[in-house]
């Protein structure tokens, strides 16, 4: 029986338009002066950290602690600016899917694995009515490596059930490979949807327990119990 469900936000819960990517190249151009830096990175399944890293390193600067706050007071501001103005959606079947796990006779616990920083990830759920439904999560601030994120946002989990877990009684949402790669750390369940950058075709070969167009083909019922 499945205890805890992780979801992934960008692709998986919602589509924002692409206002992370547009945020981050905003920002760098803002603090860093460098408007080229983020072009021809890619984006999916990474971490917020990673992403800066990545960037950073490309215009000869070191990932200080200065450098990241600086970046991250600045890319938040502009993200909610633009969160406010680019269309984006929830992804279809989310929200009936979060209905009906609260209605399971054995709740589960429901939480994020995101490569956001946590302010990031509050801003893009608030904006689309869906941050009330997670009280806890693994976040970008956690570690630039998603593996880490994965294994934190588990013991939060752990924490929050206040029991241990097996890595089997969790679910990892996700759709990417990197969240597929990021579930089997811990050993847990994988659904991966292809509601994001990534077709069915190119998750096959990934080999996610259950693999769907999107979270309107399977019900919570059919993978938690």
């Amino acid at each position: 029986m499945i205890r805890l469900v992780l979801f992934d936000i960008d692709g998986t819960l919602i589509r924002s338009g692409g206002a992370g990517v547009r945020a981050f190249g905003q920002a760098f151009a803002s603090v860093f002066d460098a408007p080229q830096a983020t072009e021809g990175v890619s984006f999916s399944g990474r971490t917020d950290h990673a992403l800066l890293r990545e960037c950073l390193t490309r215009i000869g600067l070191e990932t200080t602690p200065e450098n990241v706050t600086r970046f991250f007071d600045v890319y938040t501001k502009i993200l909610q600016e633009l969160l406010e103005v680019i269309p984006g959606e929830v992804c279809p079947g989310v929200d009936d899917w979060l209905s009906a796990l609260k209605l399971l006779p054995h709740r589960p616990a429901i939480g994020l694995l995101t490569g956001n920083i946590q302010r990031g990830a509050e801003l893009k759920l608030r904006r689309y009515g869906l941050w009330h439904h997670f009280c806890f999560g693994g976040y970008g601030d956690d570690h630039e490596d998603r593996n880490r994120i994965a294994a934190a946002a588990y013991d939060r989990g752990a924490q929050h059930l206040r029991t241990a877990l097996r890595g089997d009684e969790v679910l990892v949402i996700g759709d990417t490979p990197h969240d597929i790669t990021c579930g089997r750390a811990i050993q847990a369940k994988v659904l991966a949807v292809a509601t994001g950058a990534h077709s069915v075709a190119e998750l096959t070969p990934h080999r996610a327990d259950w693999l769907v167009q999107d979270l309107r083909a399977i019900g919570p019922a059919e993978i938690c119990l």
